[in-house]
């Protein structure tokens, strides 16, 4: 009983080794491959939809944004029917106000089919050029009130 005492005593007195903290196991590493860019650019797809197309209208209207024809309505027409959009099919608000100065928003637009529209917009209130596929109003049109005409 001593000895059972004494191994108590003993066992007491010794420090305790504390745990070795567990590590959570780990997954095998997984390479996951980065996008790679692609070096075609959009086109236009004559029987898509407008949707189809509208990456083609964005980079457009983007490239003409920067250039110094920025603010002209004939410059983002001419580039469209330059890329195969037809023009006939086109609208493009006035480059100037009634006493002119430059437009605040300037917008520009190709009736798709028989119900969509490609419709871009850019200037100053605007920021950023902006594009977007809208539904035709009225009569095959896609912009609101007096557009000027194409007849260049």
């Amino acid at each position: 009983m001593v000895l059972l005492a004494g191994l108590l005593v003993m066992t007491a007195c010794t420090p305790t080794p504390s745990p070795e903290p567990k590590t959570p196991p780990t997954a095998p590493s997984q390479t996951v491959p980065s996008p790679q860019p692609t070096a075609t650019s959009p086109e236009l797809h004559v029987d898509g939809t407008a949707a189809d197309n509208l990456p083609l209208f964005g980079e457009i209207t983007a490239r003409v944004w920067s250039s110094s024809k920025r603010a002209e309505g004939r410059a983002y027409i001419d580039a469209l029917v330059a890329a195969g959009f037809p023009r006939e099919r086109m609208q493009v608000t006035e480059d100037e106000t009634t006493v002119g100065n430059p437009v605040e928003s300037l917008q520009f637009s190709v009736a798709w089919g028989d119900a969509e529209c490609l419709v871009g917009q850019v200037g100053p209130s605007t920021g950023d050029p902006v594009t977007a596929v809208l539904p035709q109003l009225a009569e095959g049109r896609c912009l609101v009130g007096t557009t000027r005409p194409i007849d260049w």
